[in-house]
């Protein structure tokens, strides 16, 4: 039986401590509250996926091992259920949840998630929102509080759930399987991809930054 004190000692915002203690059920939890739950946006989803790709690797030196099927199914499974339970808390009063929080990133993530609903349409922010950190938290709510179509959302998140869970865990998993001891290198690895991942956001804000100087003058 595990020991209590190990779970205690779990650090959330660390990808190969939660691999570490939970496994692949850890990937669907994490999933799940990130993409469903307003209280998950900080969670380290780019991360984790790509972390538990590489620990899926056969025969590779590191002190946790995957299974490449269970992390897959896991990953699917929790961003597929985690977006569709967000639209439905949307559907029956996101915005009032949403107004309820006093953190500023999550309210900016609604705004960029707002943004994204307004110049891209429906499908296709669906879609990118998966790649964005913070904004493919608040973006399933606010499509249910927006008046998203059922059928629209469910297709197109299922898509961009598809996209971004399973790319990101082969992508881990190409990289491991070519690269020996590739988990030497699992920090630098996993500060890039957080940088990676920021960089949509980012771009973004600077944009609206220069948006709101033009308008100024």
């Amino acid at each position: 039986m595990p020991d209590p004190a190990h779970f205690l000692a779990v650090n959330v915002l660390d990808a190969s401590s939660l691999l570490a203690a939970f496994g692949a059920l850890g990937i669907a939890v994490v999933l799940f509250a990130e993409t469903g739950l307003l209280v998950g946006f900080f969670l380290p989803g780019d991360s984790l996926l790509f972390t538990a790709g590489l620990l899926s690797v056969p025969g590779a030196t590191t002190t946790v091992h995957l299974s490449l099927p269970q992390v897959l199914l896991a990953a699917v499974a929790g961003a597929l259920a985690g977006a569709q339970t967000g639209y439905l808390i949307g559907r029956r009063g996101g915005r009032a949840l949403l107004a309820r929080s006093g953190n500023k990133r999550l309210h900016e993530g609604a705004q960029r998630a707002e943004d994204l609903l307004n110049r891209y349409g429906h499908a296709k922010a669906v879609v990118l929102a998966r790649f964005i950190p913070i904004v493919r938290t608040v973006l399933n709510p606010l499509a249910g509080a927006l008046g998203v179509p059922a059928r629209t959302f469910a297709i197109w998140q299922t898509a961009g759930g598809l996209l971004w869970t399973v790319g990101l865990v082969l992508a881990g998993y190409a990289l491991g399987s070519s690269v020996p001891n590739v988990d030497r290198y699992l920090l630098p690895i996993v500060a890039a991809i957080v940088i990676v991942s920021l960089a949509p956001l980012a771009l973004e804000l600077l944009r609206s930054r220069k948006t709101a100087k033009a308008g100024a003058r």
